[in-house]
């Protein structure tokens, strides 16, 4: 048993110290240093949003203990998540993997630099379902948790699996008390929309709307019992250009039907911005189209 557990143990040690050359430390607020990720070789660094108080004076320190200058590409607090550009070049980029192979009850790792030196706690995978939208907007392509202790200063770490591979980025921005995972899949996207254009673009039509119940003649012939009861239109918005009202229920935008804003959401995806789509609605008892041109939220 005891040769059983020393071997695990040096597995384990084998892990983090694979992992480590490509977790960095993160000052970019007071007092408490965060942990990063090197996602590419060119210099190109992945944190946490929530760890970034300031723009600049941004410093990045590396596994063999030098402290470099960082700059600020862009950052999308939506899944909290922000791209920094090393000064002074090349670093070494851990190996990226997809989760696919994880199931809850796997054993996984949570690494990060809050210091000078590496630090590392051991957890299983609690839970892991699809898709899932931020509080913020944002949405994840898991939702992923684990047990893991988030020590200060692990936000913007990495989840390592079993192989010693990066599957994600651990943060306790997104939701208080939890220890989430932004998937690797997610941090590429995001990543190469903040490479490209200092910015994630995200959908906008300038309204805000509640759940609600249509009448049952209604519902019957829609074939869905709830849709969006818009409470304010934004003067001058996509949507009052549209010539939608106050009182209009949304039924469907584009080719999504909307029940709940996570539907809407789902429909101002960054690939909307600048289209003209149909918003099908409810008003005064009675069906109407509308196009509108998707604008971009600011």
């Amino acid at each position: 048993m005891a040769m059983n557990l020393r071997g695990f143990s040096d597995e384990l040690a084998g892990l983090v110290a694979r992992a480590s050359p490509s977790i960095v430390r993160v000052d970019g607020r007071p007092r408490l240093s965060a942990s990063g990720i090197v996602f590419s070789n060119d210099g190109v660094v992945v944190t946490a949003h929530h760890v970034l108080e300031r723009e600049e004076d941004i410093q990045v320190g590396l596994a063999d203990g030098k402290v470099v200058g960082a700059k600020l590409i862009g950052r999308d607090p939506a899944i909290d998540l922000a791209a920094l550009r090393l000064e002074g070049g090349a670093v070494a980029a851990g190996t990226w993997a997809a989760m696919s192979s994880l199931r809850v009850g796997h054993l996984v790792l949570a690494v990060g630099r809050p210091g000078k030196s590496v630090f590392a706690t051991l957890g299983v995978v609690s839970s892991l379902e699809e898709s899932w939208r931020t509080p913020a907007g944002g949405r994840l392509s898991a939702y992923l948790q684990t047990d893991v202790v988030m020590y200060p200063g692990f936000s913007g770490g990495a989840l390592v699996d079993a192989e010693g591979n990066l599957v994600g980025m651990n943060t306790s921005g997104i939701m208080r008390g939890a220890s989430l995972t932004i998937p690797a899949d997610t941090i590429k996207q995001i990543m190469e929309m903040l490479l490209q254009h200092g910015r994630v673009r995200r959908g906008f039509l300038g309204l805000t709307a509640q759940p609600a119940h249509l009448p049952r003649p209604m519902a019957e012939k829609l074939g869905q019992d709830i849709g969006l009861l818009l409470i304010s239109v934004e003067p001058g918005g996509p949507a009052d250009q549209a010539g939608l009202m106050l009182g209009d229920t949304l039924v469907e935008v584009g080719s999504l039907r909307v029940r709940h804003l996570d539907d809407l959401m789902a429909a101002l995806g960054p690939e909307t911005v600048g289209q003209r789509v149909r918003a099908r609605l409810i008003r005064g008892g009675q069906e109407r189209e509308l196009e509108v041109t998707i604008g971009e939220r600011k």
